[in-house]
């Protein structure tokens, strides 16, 4: 990078001497005594105030993010009632306390489960678990099953 010469603010030719040759002071020593030590920072802040300006500007000319909405399949077995939180710790706290130990069940043994059973890269059938008959997992979405429909059911 090539040293200033002169003084950028009066002209004044500069002697350079020692490491200050190096660093690249653009002022006289009159003119920085007269300006201070802003006057060295000066382009450093600009650049700053810039930058800020345009990161503050770019985040307020961003459009909002889309709404979240979780889909779900029409024949999904989840209820559309709203979840109860405070109601289900009670009822197990109760049922604690007058010394039943019943535990609720997780999954009944009538309930059927599928597999997904599109043809993978590999040339098998994908064996992930899914709600219904003829569903497909959410990497196979709109392929077909390379088994029949009696060979999809998980039997216990």
């Amino acid at each position: 990078m090539r040293a200033a010469n002169f003084c950028v603010e009066c002209g004044e030719r500069l002697a350079r001497k020692g490491w200050r040759a190096w660093v690249g002071d653009r002022l006289c020593d009159h003119c920085k005594q007269r300006l201070g030590t802003f006057a060295s920072f000066r382009s450093l802040i600009a650049i700053v105030l810039i930058a800020f300006a345009g990161f503050a500007i770019g985040r307020y000319l961003r459009p909002s993010p889309p709404p979240l909405i979780i889909q779900r399949a029409a024949n999904s077995p989840l209820s559309d009632a709203p979840v109860g939180f405070e109601q289900a710790p009670r009822a197990s706290k109760e049922a604690n306390k007058s010394g039943r130990a019943e535990s609720l069940p997780v999954s009944s043994a009538d309930d059927v489960v599928y597999i997904c059973g599109a043809r993978t890269k590999k040339g098998t059938p994908c064996h992930r678990r899914v709600h219904a008959a003829g569903e497909r997992c959410f990497q196979h979405k709109g392929m077909a099953a390379i088994l029949p429909l009696e060979k999809l059911v998980i039997k216990p």
